[in-house]
This record gives structure tokens, C-alpha cells and sequence, in this order.
């Protein structure tokens, strides 16, 4: 009897906690369909008619790419058409026969290229040092002359929201370059448009997607047993950044989408040669600015003859002239200057937020 109630009991748990996952994961699958949405549709990455090149390298990211797209196809209010592609590098131990399989077995039109880009790769690129770059062009330039072949409009790559980061301190920490990854791009020679669906997705989401529907995984045996790599001392970086500072890769990736070049050095983007002053023939308008005083609190010291009723009212009327409130959210201390209409945040630096008169 009571080891009928105990299966009863584990049976009902394990019901339990397939419910709970189910609804992990409906809730997952939506998070990634609907920032595969946004981004398609910020970036108009894909139009009615479009044949999308999905290139499946058999990692994790391009798998839940592949997958998303699919299921935004039989929704999407426009009509277009995906091809999957994988380039067969000839890496020692590339299990070829995984990706196929896969494929045929979810009705995904395919095409494998076989370039032994390995070797050429090993040939050049000194004992130790890392195969990345040299790999990932010739990677590129293959599936570039490759999308044409197959009438391919866009070229959809898996990288993430974590990696157009990563990509962003790698070019300024190693190469002196603020850029990243755009989610959109146009190649040079302008024969074909690169899109990144996955451009608002969080790495760890696509883990847990992967997970989940137990893709195929191949590791790469090229770069990933390569342990020194640049990209992996940046994303330790970040990750630490995170960990000490909740919110902080979220505020990286919202400054790569708000650029103000007037505001960097940069004079191909900004043109700071031809500044000039306006017309300063009429008088200048008298601002709240103008008064240091504006942004300081109200202090009076009550006279040492002044009675303490006196002194009472003195100290109200000075505390309803000037408030001084401290956000419970950060150090910024907020002085506003209730007769004056100013506000003013000190933290890392002096931002004026507003003034006006009342």
C-alpha cells in the first residue's frame, strides 16, 4: 500500500515538473520569436519574396536561428522562402553525416559545401596563434559567391546579442576601432545583404533554447579548443561586469544602438572643421543657468536674538523653497529648486536634466 502511494506521489511530482518546463520553455520560445521579430522588422531584414540563405555551421546559434525562422515562416504576414547551408571545412573528425540527417528529417531544403578551408587555414596560420580571422574570411567569401549561386537575397548569420558586445571591446581593446556588428550590413562589393536575426537575443537564452530541443551540436575543432583567445578574455570581462553590476551588457547593447558622432572624435562622421557660431546680433536670453545660485540648496542660519518661533518658520519656509531627495536606486542626489523649475543629477558627472521659469 504504501509503495503504491510513493509511485503514486513520484508520478505526480514528475507530472509536475514536466508542466513546469513546458511552460519554461513556451515562455522561451516566445521571448526569442518575438526579439527575432523586432529585429527583423527594426532593421527590415526580411521583405516579401526573399530567399534567405540560413548558413548552419551546427552550433547552437544558428540551429535556434534556423528554428525560430521556421516557425515565424508559417506566421508571418509576408511570404518568403529559406534554404539552409553548411560549409563542410574538412576539420578532422567533422562527423558529416549529422547535419543532413537533421535536415532532411525536419523537411528543410539544403545544400553542403565541401571546401577544405582547414588545411589551407593550418598551412598559414602559425602553431598557437589564433585561426579565426583568416578562417572566417575564407568562410565569408565562399558563402558570398555561393548565395548567388542559389538566388539567395539575404544571408542569415547566427551571431547574438552577446556577440555584436563582445565583437564591439574586441575592435577597440585590440584595434583601436569603435565598431561591432551591425545587424544588418551591406558587403563591399554590394552583391549581398548580411542579416543577423538573432541580433536582440541573449546567448544565455539560446543555451537553454538548444537545450531544450536537443539540437545536433558539433563543436568546432578548429577554433574552440583554442584557449587564449581574444574574444574569451572579453566575454570573462563582461561576464564579471554583469555579475558585479546587474544590467550592464543590456546598457552596453542600447549605447551601440544610440551613437551620437557629435559627441566622438570621429571627423568622417561628424563634420567638426565647418562648426561655426550663430547670430549672436540679438540679446541673449537671461536663463536660470546663468545664476550659480540656481543649483545650490537655500541655506539661512537663524541670528543668535531671533526667537524660536521666528527661527521655525524660517526653517520651513527654507525647506519649501529647496528639497533635497536621494534616489533609492543609485547615489544621484536630486536637488530641485521649487521657485526655479531647475533640476539637477550629480553622479559620475553634472547633467542638467531641466530648467525652465515658473
Amino acid at each position: 500500500m504504501n509503495s503504491d502511494m510513493t509511485v503514486a506521489a513520484d508520478d505526480i511530482e514528475s507530472r509536475a515538473d514536466t508542466r513546469q518546463q513546458k511552460l519554461a520553455f513556451n515562455k522561451l520560445q516566445k521571448r526569442l520569436r518575438r526579439h527575432v521579430g523586432n529585429a527583423i522588422v527594426d532593421y527590415n531584414m526580411i521583405e516579401d519574396g526573399d530567399k534567405i540563405m540560413v548558413c548552419l555551421s551546427g552550433g547552437k546559434d544558428s540551429f535556434a536561428m534556423l528554428d525560430v525562422l521556421l516557425g515565424l515562416q508559417k506566421t508571418a504576414p509576408i511570404s518568403f522562402e529559406i534554404v539552409a547551408v553548411n560549409m563542410d571545412q574538412k576539420q578532422p573528425g567533422f562527423p558529416e553525416h549529422v547535419l543532413p540527417a537533421y535536415l532532411e528529417s525536419i523537411g528543410v531544403p539544403f545544400h553542403i559545401i565541401e571546401k577544405d578551408t582547414y588545411s589551407v587555414v593550418k598551412s598559414i596560420v602559425p602553431e598557437g596563434r589564433t585561426t579565426c580571422a583568416l578562417c572566417s574570411r575564407l568562410r565569408r567569401g565562399t558563402l558570398y559567391a555561393y548565395a548567388e549561386e542559389v538566388g539567395a537575397t539575404k544571408i542569415a548569420l547566427g551571431h547574438h546579442r552577446d556577440d555584436m558586445i563582445e565583437t564591439l571591446f574586441l575592435n577597440m581593446f585590440y584595434g583601436g576601432k569603435l565598431k561591432s556588428m551591425p545587424p544588418k550590413l551591406l558587403s563591399d562589393d554590394k552583391r549581398n545583404i548580411i542579416i543577423r536575426p538573432l541580433a536582440y537575443c541573449k546567448e544565455k537564452d539560446l543555451e537553454a533554447y538548444a537545450e531544450y530541443r536537443e539540437f545536433p551540436i558539433i563543436p568546432c575543432n578548429l577554433c574552440g579548443s583554442q584557449e587564449n583567445l581574444q574574444r574569451k578574455v572579453i566575454k570573462k570581462m563582461l561576464a564579471d561586469w554583469e555579475c558585479q553590476y546587474p544590467g550592464r551588457n543590456e546598457a552596453i547593447f542600447s549605447a551601440i544602438k544610440n551613437v551620437a558622432p557629435s559627441q566622438l572624435a570621429d571627423g568622417a562622421l561628424f563634420d567638426f572643421q565647418s562648426l561655426m557660431l550663430g547670430d549672436r546680433s540679438a540679446p541673449r536670453p537671461v536663463s536660470r543657468f546663468d545664476d550659480a545660485d540656481a543649483f545650490s540648496p537655500t541655506l539661512s542660519t537663524a541670528p543668535a536674538s531671533m526667537s524660536p518661533t521666528s527661527a521655525n518658520t524660517t526653517s520651513a519656509t527654507t525647506a519649501s523653497t529647496t528639497t533635497i531627495s536621494k534616489s533609492t536606486t543609485s547615489d544621484t542626489a536630486i536637488v530641485e529648486g521649487a521657485n526655479t523649475g531647475v533640476s539637477k543629477e550629480i553622479g559620475a558627472g553634472v547633467q542638467i536634466i531641466e530648467a525652465k521659469n515658473i
